[in-house]
């Protein structure tokens, strides 16, 4: 099993099946996945294990086409991904989502290297890299996932 580098938390004011509504809709990653920058399709079926987002990352003219694969889906509770990065190679992060309450989860995100050249980085700027993305990125999904609660 590949260690994960990088652990980040974020406490979000609704329930679990709210947070995992965003991170069951493929479409809404390049809304809160730092750095992705579109969505070209979503497997049918998805989050279910196998299945793909296509996805582009990085800054119009220069796009990098490549995909994201679900490892493990348990709904409510987790998703664990393996997101690919073109040469720079592939990425493992695993989504956990914690009940606090009735109307608060806790979200875990971990994330660390594959393959390429991220592996050969040492653990600990691997997690300083990692942090602030991966904080924002939760932040932006929490905002989704309130947002969404919202509305309903």
């Amino acid at each position: 099993m590949t260690s994960l580098k990088s652990q980040v938390s974020l406490e979000v004011p609704v329930a679990a099946p709210e947070v995992y509504a965003v991170l069951a809709d493929g479409w809404s990653y390049s809304s809160w996945v730092v750095g992705n920058a579109h969505i070209r399709d979503v497997d049918p079926g998805w989050p279910a294990p196998g299945t793909r987002i296509h996805h582009s990352v990085g800054a119009w003219p220069v796009h990098i086409s490549d995909i994201t694969v679900v490892r493990e889906s348990v709904p409510d509770r987790l998703i664990d991904l393996e997101a690919k990065l073109w040469l720079l190679g592939t990425a493992r992060v695993r989504i956990s989502l914690e009940p606090l309450s009735a109307s608060s989860t806790r979200v875990v995100m971990e994330e660390g290297a594959m393959s390429g050249p991220g592996r050969l980085m040492p653990d600990a700027v691997q997690a300083f890299l990692l942090r602030f993305r991966n904080n924002e990125a939760l932040s932006r999904l929490a905002d989704l996932a309130v947002g969404r609660a919202k509305a309903h």
